[in-house]
């Protein structure tokens, strides 16, 4: 198999560091730290699949897009071609993908977001060759991405068919003003697989009970550190805790007030005390607890965190599992298994993390 290898090695950037995406600001991002979250991504999928799959002719595209790493793992890469400028941007994904395509590739797999998966899909668009991506983005809407790099690399070594799937993504700078509003970009041909994940739906039902629920819990434990995550279930109760949260930040609440509003990462564990709870709700349609949307709730903040899970019924009634995508595996083995998800006041129903 002739598999085209991309990595944007800018993708996810901001998350951490509260900006919720890296579209145009790059600089910022590295002004507050922020350390570039993608090749230790693909290092992973590299791995993973030269493990499984040591004998795929790999195309690659030259650095930094993921020609040394693929190197660095046991690959022996046929390089295409170089970025144009050390700062990479769509038009080098773009012209790598059409590079792969003009080396008869079976499969253009990527590091990236959903602007990554954009890019790649318009470069594809005419061809029937499939993509697939390795999650690195802030915001992972499409459903082009598998779960996690090693399901990547496992779809992409087993794969025998592809299907249609959609290519969605939001304007960086609504998302940031807290606005979500998903736009279909393209349709691409993508591998058929049970580890992708499905796009984003928007959950439904009434969510008050379920927040004065959790506004209860608060009020009665005023010495816990409270770390809100982003959702409008969550920002429900942010609304019965009588402030305005940031509708896709992360809020920290401590007996009656705000400690930290739209906090980084860095600013969360500045915030964490002895007793804390991290609240969040699942992504509709794909069921993620962590890695779509929240990056600033990294694993150092949830190894410190009690997790407190809430949805609506309607949103758990469409999935059948919930998803974790920390960036450190072993965090992900020891948050999956059954788990106690709110749906009311008082009732709890028991899903499954994988």
């Amino acid at each position: 198999m002739r598999i085209g290898f991309l990595c944007n090695p800018i993708a996810g950037m901001g998350g951490r560091v509260g900006l919720k995406g890296t579209d145009g600001k790059v600089a910022e991002a590295r002004a507050r730290g922020a350390e570039p979250r993608s090749p230790e991504r693909a290092r992973r999928a590299l791995a993973a699949l030269h493990e499984r799959a040591p004998d795929a002719h790999l195309l690659t595209w030259g650095e930094p897009m993921g020609d040394a790493t693929a190197r660095d793992v046991g690959f022996e890469p046929e390089r295409l071609g170089e970025p144009g400028a050390a700062e990479t941007g769509p038009g080098d994904t773009r012209a790598a993908v059409e590079a792969f395509l003009g080396a008869d590739a079976d499969l253009v797999l990527f590091v990236g977001g959903d602007g990554t998966a954009a890019d790649v899909a318009a470069a594809l668009e005419g061809s029937d060759v499939p993509m697939l991506g390795v999650p690195a983005g802030v915001k992972v809407y499409s459903s082009v991405f598998a779960v996690s790099p090693e399901d990547a690399a496992a779809v992409a070594a087993t794969f025998e068919r592809s299907e249609r799937r959609e290519v969605m993504d939001v304007d960086e700078d609504d998302y940031r003003g807290g606005e979500v509003n998903p736009e279909l970009r393209a349709v691409a041909f993508v591998p058929v697989a049970e580890r992708l994940q499905s796009s984003k739906q928007l959950g439904g039902g009434s969510v008050e009970s379920l927040a004065e629920g959790v506004a209860d819990d608060v009020r009665a434990r005023p010495e816990t550190t409270w770390v809100l995550g982003p959702g409008s279930t969550v920002g429900e109760v942010k609304e019965k805790l009588a402030f305005e949260g940031s509708p896709i930040g992360v809020d920290v609440y401590r007996d009656g007030r705000v400690v930290a509003a739209d906090a980084t990462e860095s600013e969360i564990l500045d915030a964490l005390g002895e007793d804390n709870v991290i609240v969040v709700t699942p992504i509709g349609g794909q069921g993620f607890v962590f890695g779509r949307g929240n990056p600033q709730l990294s694993p150092a903040v949830i190894r410190r965190c009690e997790l407190e899970i809430v949805a609506s019924r309607d949103k758990l009634d469409d999935l059948r599992v919930l998803r974790v995508d920390t960036d450190d595996p072993e965090l992900d083995e020891a948050l999956r298994g059954w788990v106690k998800a709110r749906v009311g006041r008082f009732e709890r129903r028991m899903l499954k993390i994988v």
